[in-house]
C-alpha cells in the first residue's frame, strides 16, 4: 500500500471548524535550537512544536516544575535544561490555544483540541490535551502526521487489515493502553475502506486527528465531539440517520455509547471503536461492566452475536537503538469457543481459545512477542516484561 497524501482542498477551514488554529498562530520561521529564555511564550511553544518533527518526537509535555519534555520512540527526553514555572507554562498554553478552547477552559478543567502550525511551508498538526493539576495548567501535544501511515510502516499485518475491512457488519474493537497506536490503526483501516470505494463512512472523534483524502467513490463525514456533536453517543445516534455503512467511534467509555454501538452493529452496520484495556478479554470484561449487573446477561448475549474481532496493541521499545517502537498484537476473532466464552461469562476460556485458535486467525500476545524476538525486533527482556507467561522466554 503506497504512502497516502492528504488531499483535502481547504485544510485551514477544517481546522477552524474543529476548534483549530487561525492565521495568527502560523509561523514560517525554520526550526532552530530552542532557547526558551530568549523567546516570548508564543514563539517558545511554536519552536518546541516545530522541533518535534525532525527529532521524531511523538509527544511534547509541558508541566510546571519540569523542563519541556519530548517522548521519542517511547522514551522521555528533556529538551531544555531550565525547568518551567507555572506562569511560563500557562503563558505558552494560552498563546497556542484557539479562542474557543480558551473559553472552554474557563469553565471546564480539561480540554482536547486540534492545533496546527507551519514548518517550512508545511502545516504540522497536533492533538492537544490541556488540564489542571494542583491548580496549575499543564498540557500534552501529540504530533499527527499529514500522511496516514501505511500498514507496513506500522507493522500491522495486511491480511488482518483486509479481514477487518471486509467485514459486512458487526463490532470491531481496537484496544490498548494510551499511546499504543489505536487511533493510527483505525485511521489506516478507515482509509483502506475509503480507497476501496462504495462506502458511506461517519467518524465521531475527540478531537479529529487524521483528515481523510477525498475519494469520489466514497463519502466521509468527520465529526468532532465538543465542536460538531456533544458526545460519542449523540454522534452514533444521529449518525445512524445518515445512511452509513461504516461508523468509527473514537472511544467507548460509557454505557449509552456501548449500547448504541451494539444496536448499530446488530442492525447491519460495521462499527469500529477503541477501548482502553490491556488485552482482548479485558475489553470484553470492561464492555459488559459498563452495564448494571441485572442487564449483563443480555449484554453478553448481544455481544456474543455482534462482536467480530478485538485487536489489542502494544508498542514496545525496539532492540535497535534509535528506531521507532515495535507493534505487538493480540488478535481475537470471535469463533465458536470465543462466542461461548462471551455468552456465558467464562473469561478464562476466552484466553484459552485465543491460544488454541491459530487456524481461525487468532494470535496470542506471547506468540506475537516470540515472533518479534526471533526476528530481532525486540529483546528477550522486553518480551518477558510484557508477556503473559514470562517463563516461556527463558
Amino acid at each position: 500500500m503506497p504512502a497516502l497524501r492528504l488531499g483535502m482542498p481547504h485544510p485551514e477551514r477544517n481546522f477552524r471548524q474543529a476548534g483549530g488554529y487561525d492565521e495568527s498562530m502560523l509561523s514560517t520561521q525554520p526550526s532552530t535550537a530552542i532557547d526558551g529564555l530568549d523567546l516570548p511564550p508564543a514563539e517558545h511553544i511554536r519552536a518546541l512544536l516545530r522541533d518535534m518533527v525532525p527529532r521524531e518526537a511523538a509527544d511534547l509535555h509541558l508541566v510546571p516544575g519540569y523542563a519541556p519534555t519530548y517522548r521519542i520512540h517511547g522514551r522521555l527526553e528533556p529538551v531544555e535544561a531550565q525547568a518551567l514555572d507555572a506562569s511560563s507554562v500557562a503563558d505558552m498554553i494560552h498563546a497556542i490555544l484557539p479562542d474557543a478552547v480558551r473559553r472552554r477552559m474557563s469553565e471546564a478543567k480539561d480540554a482536547d483540541c486540534s492545533i496546527a502550525i507551519e514548518r517550512d511551508g508545511i502545516h504540522c498538526r497536533f492533538r492537544a490535551n490541556v488540564a489542571y493539576a494542583q491548580g496549575t495548567l499543564s498540557a500534552c501535544f501529540r504530533y499527527v502526521p499529514n500522511d496516514i501511515p501505511t500498514f507496513d510502516w506500522m507493522g500491522f499485518p495486511r491480511g488482518l487489515a483486509s479481514r477487518l475491512a471486509d467485514l459486512p457488519n458487526g463490532l470491531v474493537i481496537i484496544t490498548g493502553i494510551t499511546g499504543s497506536g489505536k487511533t493510527t490503526t483505525l485511521a489506516a483501516l478507515i482509509n483502506l475502506l475509503n480507497e476501496q470505494g462504495g462506502y458511506r463512512i461517519i467518524t465521531v472523534e475527540e478531537p479529529i486527528e487524521f483528515v481523510y483524502p477525498r475519494n469520489d467513490r466514497s463519502v466521509i463525514t468527520q465529526r468532532e465531539v465538543g465542536v460538531d456533536v456533544d458526545s460519542f453517543y449523540d454522534g452514533l445516534k444521529y449518525g445512524l440517520r445518515q445512511d452509513p455503512d461504516v461508523i468509527l467511534v473514537g472511544e467507548i467509555r460509557d454505557r449509552e455509547t456501548a449500547a448504541m454501538a451494539l444496536s448499530a452493529a446488530e442492525t447491519g452496520h460495521l462499527i469500529f471503536a477503541t477501548m482502553h484495556t490491556r488485552d482482548a478479554k479485558g475489553a470484553i470484561t470492561r464492555f459488559v461492566d459498563l452495564f448494571p449487573h441485572a442487564a449483563q446477561d443480555d449484554v453478553r448475549t448481544q455481544l456474543a452475536l455482534s462482536l467480530r474481532s478485538v485487536v489489542s496493541q502494544h508498542l514496545l521499545p525496539s532492540a535497535r537503538e534509535g528506531e521507532k517502537r515495535v507493534l505487538a498484537l493480540e488478535v481475537m476473532h470471535v469463533n465458536h469457543p470465543v462466542r461461548v466464552g462471551i455468552r456465558f461469562g467464562k473469561i478464562e476460556s476466552i484466553e484459552s481459545a485465543i491460544q488454541t485458535g491459530r487456524r481461525d486467525g487468532l494470535v496470542s500476545l506471547d506468540e506475537s512477542l516470540q515472533n518479534l524476538v526471533s526476528t530481532g525486533r525486540i529483546s528477550i527482556e522486553t518480551a518477558r516484561r510484557h508477556a503473559k507467561d514470562p517463563d516461556s522466554f527463558r
